[in-house]
């Protein structure tokens, strides 16, 4: 599950707790609501942690000497 699933996780669980007001037989959606945002939150954690790990580091290049034309060696 990439971030996008995560953070739709979150709102679709924000949105079953805080707006909504229905009454479902055998199924408390406040509570389905917090359990969903709780899984997006693990999943942005868990997804955020793996991101740096695959975060390669780059060494700088090495820096090239420049030669000015009227510098360079003439071999005569």
């Amino acid at each position: 599950m990439g971030l996008g699933g995560c953070i739709i996780l979150i709102a679709a669980g924000a949105i079953l707790t805080f707006a909504t007001d229905w009454e479902m037989e055998g199924i408390n959606l406040t509570v389905t609501g917090v359990i969903m945002m709780a899984v997006g939150l693990i999943g942005v954690a868990v997804f955020t942690s793996i991101a740096k790990r695959r975060r390669a580091v780059v060494p700088a290049a090495a820096p090239t000497a420049v030669v000015e034309p009227d510098q360079q060696h003439r071999g005569y």
